[in-house]
């Protein structure tokens, strides 16, 4: 089981120096039966006991969330700007990061239905959902907890999984690893595929499209060297695959909410 601290917060949590000492966050891998639809279980677990609320950002990556929470269970479609989560007291919640494609199994739709928005995990998996959050999060050990998870959903996967959704994840994983894939055109044409049907299916299966995945894995990493160091923000703009600095700090500014520079000195 990987487990990370704020010395190794995912990559997504934005500032995460200024959340050590604060939460840490453990992730496991899924079981084999979930394997082809789910990415890793993530727990936060917080203590800001006598001190002031923290506001935990996250700059989300293209997947669902269903999350267990003290004030219930939830489905969180794909968030398209950053995430705050105002973390008070002492607790702890219990999250499922789903592949990209991997929730359209359990979805009574297209995925595209679910971005930016928030809902009770009971409309999609039923009062079971209700009845098990309070088990979960009485759990004071990692793997108890993941396993009342996994078989709770191991119950409700198909038969067999979708090969689209497989392939699905399989382009999205591209997408945010290899730099040079900077247009939809040469994902597309890495798998075959018409840029149009590339559209299409990840509005069914993703829920965001190809375009905004790669835009997104960019502004990942340029999130993670400015939390790493020093930055010379036109050699990341070139890397990255920028036109110029000034592209790259628009997008930047326009999802984070502020300029790339004033990142790296850990304003908000």
């Amino acid at each position: 089981m990987e487990r990370n601290d704020g010395r190794a917060t995912p990559k997504g949590v934005l500032h995460p120096e200024q959340g050590a000492g604060r939460f840490t966050v453990t992730t496991a891998p899924p079981g084999p039966a979930l394997a082809p639809y789910v990415d890793y279980h993530w727990i936060v677990r917080w203590d800001v006991t006598g001190r002031p609320a923290y506001d935990s950002q996250v700059l989300s990556h293209p997947n669902v969330h269903l999350v267990f929470e003290p004030t219930g269970p939830l489905v969180y479609g794909v968030i398209r700007g950053v995430y705050t989560r105002r973390l008070v007291d002492a607790g702890q919640v219990h999250g499922v990061r789903f592949l990209p494609g991997g929730f359209r199994a359990f979805a009574r739709g297209p995925v595209q239905e679910l971005t930016d928005r928030v809902l009770p995990a009971g409309t999609v998996f039923g009062p079971g959902a209700d009845e098990l959050c309070p088990r979960v999060l009485a759990c004071a050990e990692t793997e108890a907890m993941v396993a009342l998870v996994e078989e709770f959903l191991a119950a409700r996967v198909p038969a067999e999984p979708d090969p689209q959704a497989v392939q699905i994840a399989a382009l999205v994983q591209l997408m945010t690893a290899d730099r040079t894939l900077v247009r939809v055109e040469q994902a597309a044409a890495r798998f075959g595929l018409s840029p149009r049907t590339l559209q299409r299916l990840f509005a069914e299966y993703v829920g965001v499209s190809p375009k905004a995945v790669l835009r997104r894995a960019r502004l990942h990493e340029a999130a993670q060297r400015a939390d790493s160091g020093s930055v010379d923000w036109a050699a990341l703009a070139a890397d990255l695959g920028y036109s110029d600095q000034a592209h790259l700090t628009r997008d930047f500014t326009a999802v984070v909410g502020v300029p790339p520079s004033r990142y790296s000195r850990g304003e908000r």
